[in-house]
C-alpha cells in the first residue's frame, strides 16, 4: 500500500492545501493529512478545530484521513509506515527550506519527499496571509473553503 503524508499546521487550511491533498490522493492508496501539535505556538484555531475543518474539506476524498503528531515528522511517518511526505512548493524560497528538510528526513529515517508545484492560482497563498487579511475584515472567500470561511468569520467577530 502506498501511503503518503501531507504535514502542516493548517491554521487555517486554504484552497492551496486542498489542491495538494487532492493531487496526493490521486497518487497514493492512502494520504494522511498530519497536523503538527506544537505546544510552543499559539494558533488561531485549536488542534481540534483544525482537525474538524480538515475532515470537512477532505470528506469527498475517500483515501484521505486526518491525524495529528508531535515531534519529528520522520518518526511519525515511520510509525504509520508511510513511504513519502508530500509538500507543496509555492516559490523558490519554499524549495530552499524544504529541500534541506527532505534531505534530513531521508538521512534520519529513509523517508522520501515528493514536491508538488503549487497551482499558480494558489502560489501566493499562506495561512498567515489569510489570517491577517481576514482579521482586518478582508474578503478571503476565494482563498479558503466555505467551512473555513465561516470559521474565520466566527473567530474574528468575537
Amino acid at each position: 500500500m502506498r501511503k503518503l503524508v501531507c504535514p502542516g499546521s493548517f491554521d487555517p487550511v486554504t484552497n492551496g492545501h486542498v489542491d495538494v491533498f487532492e493531487r496526493a490522493a490521486a497518487l497514493a492508496d492512502e494520504v494522511v493529512v498530519a497536523v503538527l501539535i506544537n505546544s510552543s505556538k499559539k494558533g488561531l484555531f485549536s488542534i481540534e478545530e483544525r482537525v474538524e475543518l480538515l475532515q470537512a474539506v477532505t470528506k469527498d476524498l475517500k483515501n484521505v484521513r486526518i491525524d495529528t503528531f508531535r515531534g519529528l515528522l520522520v518518526d511519525f511517518c515511520k510509525s504509520i509506515q508511510a513511504q513519502a511526505i508530500v509538500k507543496g512548493l509555492r516559490a523558490v524560497s519554499d524549495f530552499d527550506y524544504e529541500l534541506q528538510m527532505s534531505q534530513m528526513n531521508y538521512q534520519a529515517g529513509g523517508v522520501d519527499t515528493i514536491f508538488v508545484a503549487t497551482n499558480p492560482a494558489h502560489s501566493f497563498l499562506s495561512s498567515s496571509l489569510v489570517k491577517e487579511f481576514a482579521s482586518l475584515n478582508g474578503d478571503v472567500s476565494q482563498w479558503v473553503p466555505q467551512v473555513v470561511l465561516s470559521a474565520l468569520e466566527k473567530k474574528f467577530r468575537k
